[in-house]
């Protein structure tokens, strides 16, 4: 008899976490298992991209809150919901200005999450296995049954600022952990050691001939190269973490010393309009593009000379992965989980994470003709394609 098994994520908007789980869902095997995928909102551009095997569940309007407008939950009727949503941006607001933190997005969706449960309802179906894929995983831990409970990190733990007896009542709701890298999961270990015997490592499941075959898929219009210029491209979403406002000094650096370049950034998020005044304030708007969404990225990293990840932290990024399937010399800052990206000097060139950094990476790249041509070839010659990363998922189902 075949396991029952729920899958549950936000949506499917553009993002690395997100074509990570249609990676997942391609590889199950669903002769083996029932799938029922759960998604709070049945939005986002990758939502044509979903298999055919997983059973999409009718959306629950109360969940589909959770990315929404605080003004737009209590329009809708949700009052409870856009109260207590409400309370937990103030307090984090007010709590992150005590403690100068950068970023208390975090907080804001954990005490969010911890107040508003309450007025969610729950699933009935009884699973076999309920993996909840998008932190914070209180969905799975209190409102399904189930026989064994999964969480996913996708994050790095050293970077954000959360409420850690709130945390650990959360993941003590769930039978196991999954990280997406060794570093991943080793910076979550340093804050909560005491659930290493719950975790195993699970790596983002990438196809490299999908990843081929899309790449070949479209021509970007956008990128018009001038006469004699480099061409870099960065694949993020626009936030804090990303370090896109350190690649937009670095860029100015670059030009000042000589460099021809174009900058292209493929990503949308908050900091949108602010990046795009820094570059206009920097003088860059013929060398620094914001692009905004795109559904395909992969011709525009195929267009690309060389791909530049400016993260302050990453859980895994699956961008640099990707530019390197398809064959390109990157640059990553030494972010505390880059080892796990890339082996340095051999298929990737980790650089410090400063402008600086930044800057000197790049240049190395550039001027360095016989480095870049041998992280080229060295790309090309990987195999990087882990479909068998789903076998580790599978003993996790079966272990009793």
């Amino acid at each position: 008899m075949k396991k029952k098994i729920l899958i549950t994520s936000f949506d499917l908007a553009i993002g690395g976490v997100e074509r990570s789980l249609i990676g997942l869902l391609q590889q199950i095997d669903y002769e083996q298992y029932d799938v029922d995928l759960l998604l709070f909102r049945h939005e986002g551009e990758l939502l044509s991209y979903l298999p055919e095997g997983p059973q999409l569940l009718q959306e629950v309007p109360s969940y589909a809150t959770f990315r929404k407008s605080i003004k737009q939950i209590a329009q809708e009727g949700y009052i409870p919901i856009a109260i207590t949503r409400l309370l937990a941006k103030s307090f984090s607001t007010l709590y992150g200005k005590f403690k100068k933190m950068d970023e208390p997005d975090y907080l804001t969706i954990q005490y969010g999450w911890e107040w508003t449960n309450a007025f969610l309802p729950r699933v009935e179906p009884m699973y076999d296995v309920a993996i909840s894929f998008l932190w914070p995983h209180h969905f799975i831990g209190q409102k399904v049954k189930a026989k064994k409970k999964i969480g996913w990190i996708h994050t790095d733990y050293s970077h954000i600022h959360i409420n850690k007896t709130l945390e650990k009542r959360m993941w003590n709701r769930l039978d196991n952990i999954v990280a997406v890298s060794e570093d991943c999961g080793n910076t979550f270990l340093q804050q909560f050691p005491y659930y290493k015997d719950n975790m195993k490592v699970i790596e983002n499941i990438l196809s490299p001939a999908m990843i081929k075959a899309k790449a070949l898929a479209a021509t970007p219009d956008e990128i018009k190269r001038g006469p004699g210029n480099t061409i870099l491209l960065t694949v993020a979403r626009l936030s804090h973490a990303k370090g896109i406002d350190q690649a937009i000094h670095a860029c100015r650096e670059l030009i000042n010393q000589g460099y021809k370049l174009e900058w292209y950034v493929v990503g949308y998020g908050p900091l949108a309009e602010e990046l795009q005044q820094l570059i206009h304030t920097l003088g860059l708007e013929k060398h620094f593009f914001l692009l905004g969404k795109k559904v395909n990225p992969y011709p525009y990293i195929r267009a690309c000379d060389l791909y530049v990840q400016p993260s302050r932290y990453e859980g895994k990024a699956v961008t640099i992965r990707e530019a390197q399937i398809l064959g390109k010399p990157v640059v990553l800052t030494d972010f505390p989980t880059a080892k796990s990206q890339t082996q340095h000097g051999i298929d990737g060139w980790v650089t410090p994470l400063s402008i600086e950094g930044i800057v000197n990476g790049v240049k190395r790249l550039i001027d360095d003709q016989d480095l870049r041509k041998r992280l080229i070839d060295n790309t090309i010659q990987t195999d990087y394609g882990n479909e068998t990363e789903i076998e580790k998922l599978y003993q996790l189902i079966e272990k009793e």
